[in-house]
């Protein structure tokens, strides 16, 4: 029997999406990708997974997980730009003796829950450079120390890493360590954007339409001529994401059984029918401030200035969607064009829903 799937932020993660389980691989660069990853994945050495947001890096290292001898072991993959730096060393390395999510006590982190298995994180050009420092000391060392503790726990994990970043230009900014640099690519694997492998569009749109159609609670949607034109031409900057988002929608909103290209709602391609300007936000919203036009209250935003303020632009914006949506976080995440694992995240941090850990009894770890 397989280990865990997990996938973090937080151990009462919300389930992973559909895309997470979306293994496609028949375009002649996507199979020449799978050589490379099957070569690679019995080896114990770190690899860097580059490629664009959307690209499935998070699939590809559960792939090399399923195909490497700690396949029965936990995998655990976790967004490292989630956390605040004031956290992060909390998740990585866990916590002895200080208070944390409201509990006292003993926790694990990532790397002693990953013990025996794979961890994967993602966006690892998004760690602080004081955590990369702490980070190449466990890897060195196969050891961690748990905040408020003196004492080592052994660790044996496997890494793997993503990024849509130029890791080497993060290094010449002095953004990223080089040492952390070389030590996380021992191997790396390039994931070609979904413009540069066409023979898998079609393919992953059959299986994004079976399992969306499940999760509606019927089948047998199909794609009309139109819209699988609009779906090869189209040049795909977001990706298998963009993609999961556009088939989403158009299930959702399908009611005769057969996608057209208007159902897609794809921006304009070449060759293709302009789609209808978005409408402009009337005088009067109220996106973020009530009662501002939507221009003006930016504008008061701006000359208040403060901590934070993109992330307070951004929790409102996913507050409005939500209310908008009727307070459904599937809706809310294809409106947003963004993955439910986010929004369901980013409306337990603004007190919109509670976690699970909210909801149930909280497990403390013991040492």
């Amino acid at each position: 029997m397989n280990g865990p799937f997990l996938t973090y932020p937080g151990p009462y993660a919300p389930s992973r999406s559909v895309r997470a389980s979306a293994l496609v691989f028949e375009d002649p660069s996507s199979l020449a990708l799978l050589a490379q990853i099957e070569r690679l994945a019995p080896s114990e050495a770190n690899l860097l997974i580059i490629g664009e947001t959307g690209t499935g890096k998070e699939l590809v290292a559960r792939h090399v997980h399923q195909l490497s001898p700690r396949r029965d072991q936990p995998f655990l993959a976790v967004n490292c730009g989630f956390w605040s730096e004031a956290l992060i060393e909390t998740e990585l390395f866990g916590a002895e003796g200080v208070a944390f999510i409201g509990a006292v006590g003993a926790k694990k982190g990532w790397f002693e829950a990953a013990n025996g298995g794979t961890l994967f994180l993602d966006e690892i050009g998004d760690l602080p450079l004081s955590m990369q420092a702490k980070l190449l000391r466990v890897l060195q060392e196969r050891k961690v120390v748990r905040v408020g503790s003196t004492s080592s726990h052994t660790v044996d994990v496997r890494l793997l890493a993503g990024t849509d970043i130029g890791l080497k230009d993060a290094v010449a900014a002095g953004r990223f360590r080089e040492d952390l640099f070389y030590q996380l690519r021992v191997a790396s694997v390039l994931l070609p954007p979904l413009r540069d492998r066409p023979g898998d569009i079609l393919p992953l749109t059959s299986f994004f339409l079976r399992e969306h159609g499940r999760r509606f609670g019927y089948d047998g949607a199909t794609l009309s001529e139109d819209a699988t034109r609009a779906l090869l031409r189209h040049s795909w900057p977001g990706n298998i994401r963009e993609l999961e988002n556009a088939i989403h929608r158009a299930v959702a909103a399908c009611g005769s059984g057969v996608i057209r290209s208007d159902d897609l709602h794809l921006a304009s391609v070449a060759g293709a029918a302009d789609p209808e300007p978005a409408p402009a936000l009337p005088n009067n919203a109220s996106v973020v401030s009530g009662g501002l036009a939507f221009e003006e209250a930016l504008a008061t935003l701006f000359e208040a200035g403060g901590e934070g303020l993109l992330e307070r632009i951004e929790d409102a914006i996913f507050r409005s969607a939500f209310e908008f949506c009727q307070r459904n976080q599937e809706r809310t995440a294809a409106l947003l064009g963004v993955g439910s694992d986010i929004v369901s995240a980013r409306l337990v941090r603004v007190g919109e829903t509670a976690s699970k850990a909210e909801r149930e009894p909280r497990l403390v770890i013991g040492a």
